[in-house]
């Protein structure tokens, strides 16, 4: 009896060695050895919508202070706009405009380099939008983003003005704006593959991520489970990992298999993106912080 204890024991402390050194290998092959998250500047009220220019740059908002901070490849922190039209979720285009959520009255903006803002959409069916909350822009121009209703102190509306919280399409010629998903709780971050096929949307009411096929005209079909956990915001790397964000960053591979979870030492984390002079920090934004860990893997955007 005492022989085959000792081999039972002799298993499961094996099993759980493997088990611990399989989630170790998987983190070493996204986390640079020897590295961990550090913070690069703090005070904020609440960062959110990190998005890195073509030059490695990254910007994020500090939504309740209503501006559009950039932290620069040299290390500072300098304010790109104030005020900022309470801007949530940023993204470039492959022109370098910078894309808003504006969610001050509720619009979409396209920020130039020299800062002229255009309003490019505030509604659908002639009434505003919830909250345009987080957005991607495909390389050919497509763009989508989530509309989510979240109550905010700078609305005079207390009321979702949408029937539903849905996720938009808007045609690269920015003259068709349609419904694309309106089957989710409440759609949050979402992110697209490079090649403009795969569109990633996480379902933060449900606490599930979704992918979808991207049709020629904009559409998107052949819904399917990626991963049973939601998303304040997400990005991609050049592996086709998928980075999700709540408590710390969570990593699953295209498969949707978990790899690893980063911790950050902040209550909440609500948004990433990969930045720096070669795209190989993981830039995270969280609550009062900004913070970064360098990466092995490349990000796409």
């Amino acid at each position: 009896m005492k022989r085959y204890l000792y081999i039972y024991l002799l298993v499961l402390v094996f099993s759980t060695i493997e088990s611990s050194f399989g989630q170790t290998t998987n983190g070493n092959q996204i986390i640079l050895q020897g590295t961990e998250v550090i913070k690069l500047a703090g005070n904020f009220a609440f960062t959110e919508g990190p998005a890195a220019d073509k030059q490695g740059n990254v910007y994020f908002t500090d939504q309740p202070n209503d501006r559009i901070m950039i932290w620069t490849l040299k290390g500072e922190l300098i304010t790109f706009m104030q005020p900022a039209g309470r801007s949530n979720g940023l993204f470039f285009d492959k022109d370098g405009n910078l894309w808003a959520c504006a969610d001050e009255k509720n619009e979409l903006w396209k920020i130039t380099p020299d800062k002229k803002i255009e309003v490019v959409v505030n509604k659908y069916n002639d009434a505003p939008f919830n909250g345009p909350n987080d957005l991607w822009i495909s390389n050919d121009g497509k763009v989508y983003f989530t509309d989510p209703f979240y109550l905010r102190s700078w609305w005079n509306h207390t009321k979702r003005p949408q029937d539903k919280q849905c996720v938009y399409y808007l045609s690269p010629d920015h003259k068709t704006l349609i419904r694309v998903i309106d089957d989710l709780l409440q759609p949050n971050g979402i992110v697209g593959t490079p090649d403009g096929k795969t569109l990633y949307v996480a379902d933060i009411g449900d606490r599930k991520t979704w992918y979808y096929k991207i049709n020629p005209d904009g559409s998107v079909t052949d819904k399917k489970l990626f991963c049973n956990m939601g998303s304040d915001g997400m990005t991609i790397d050049n592996k086709g990992n998928i980075y999700l964000t709540g408590n710390g960053v969570t990593v699953f591979d295209k498969t949707g298999k978990q790899i690893v979870n980063i911790p950050v030492p902040e209550k909440w984390t609500a948004n990433v993106c990969f930045g720096g002079k070669n795209r190989k920090t993981l830039f995270i934004t969280a609550s009062t912080g900004l913070y970064s860990i360098q990466t092995k893997v490349k990000g796409v955007y």
